[in-house]
């Protein structure tokens, strides 16, 4: 007899099988080639010359693409920080035993985007209200954070948070963290850098079976 109970079981067994398929950096779903497990590397502070953003909206894959393709940005790069372990591994990161999150780190052209800019298409692509993750992705390593920089960002991002909430968009509290970025920032391995070009169909997959696309369209429409 399929009874209630069997109906739930059925239920939470599929929510299993949607979590493993549409998980964020799980490569033995992507449509690629076998990739190379490096360690990861620190980003060169030293070097740049660009004006830095750095942003945690869940999974680091979905939050390439919403800012490369702005003008003025000139790379974005995904990886982990907030955390103490040195070179951290993927899989490390998304077991939660290292308190790093997966991030990204954005280096843009002032004279073209601003940092307020920046602000509003971050929020436009994540889910503000979830407190334990994005989406499918569970844990505080996908927490969502705005890692300011200075006190110039840190007044924007608490402006561009409070704006957020007085407009009433959602029904439930703000919680994204503003938290001060204290670096290093550590680059996730080479399959995750633009992952999004290099496998689109599972990429895609993912964005619609976690439930982020959706979520955007419910609450933005096409202004992401």
């Amino acid at each position: 007899m399929y009874t209630q109970r069997t109906k739930k079981v059925s239920q939470a067994m599929m929510s299993a099988i949607l979590l493993v398929i549409f998980a964020c950096g799980d490569p033995t779903s992507a449509d690629s080639d076998p990739i190379e497990m490096g360690a990861t590397k620190a980003f060169n502070f030293e070097t740049n010359q660009h004006s830095l953003a750095v942003f945690a909206g869940g999974c680091f894959w979905c939050m390439e693409g919403p800012f490369e393709k702005l003008d003025g940005v000139i790379e974005v790069y995904s990886g982990y920080t907030g955390g103490s372990k040195k070179s951290p591994a993927y899989k490390e990161v998304a077991s939660g035993s290292t308190n790093h999150i997966e991030s990204v780190i954005v280096l843009y052209d002032e004279s073209k985007i601003t940092y307020e800019e920046l602000l509003a298409v971050f929020w436009r692509n994540i889910d503000p209200t979830q407190d334990n993750g994005q989406f499918y992705d569970i844990g505080n390593q996908y927490r969502t954070v705005i890692f300011y920089m200075d006190d110039k960002q840190k007044e924007a991002a608490e402006k561009s948070k409070r704006e957020l909430e007085q407009s009433a968009k959602f029904d439930k509290p703000i919680v994204t963290r503003l938290i001060q970025f204290k670096g290093p920032f550590w680059l996730a391995e080479d399959y995750h850098q633009d992952y999004y070009k290099k496998n689109p169909v599972h990429y895609n997959r993912y964005r619609v079976g976690s439930g982020r696309d959706a979520f955007i369209k419910k609450y933005w429409g096409d202004q992401n």
